[in-house]
């Protein structure tokens, strides 16, 4: 078995902006554990290997918008 190759630095920024953007869009402790979650596994995290589920929370994260967004697009 190969050992799991390091994320670039592109991949790495990816997931630790949706870190912080996971406290914005779920504020509280949804927001905290996701945001967590995400430092984690950029820490270390792709060692373990499996990181589809990892990536699509990171995706979904990018694309969700912010609660404030949503409001004022609401009241329009």
């Amino acid at each position: 078995m190969s050992d799991p190759q390091p994320m670039d630095h592109h991949e790495k920024m990816r997931i630790r902006a949706a870190a912080f953007r996971a406290t914005r869009i779920y504020p509280g402790p949804v927001g905290e554990l996701i945001s967590r979650e995400l430092l984690g596994w950029e820490d270390f995290g792709y060692r373990l290997g499996g990181n589809r589920m990892v990536l699509d929370l990171v995706d979904h994260v990018m694309k969700a918008v912010p609660p404030d967004r949503a409001a004022r697009s609401d009241a329009a």
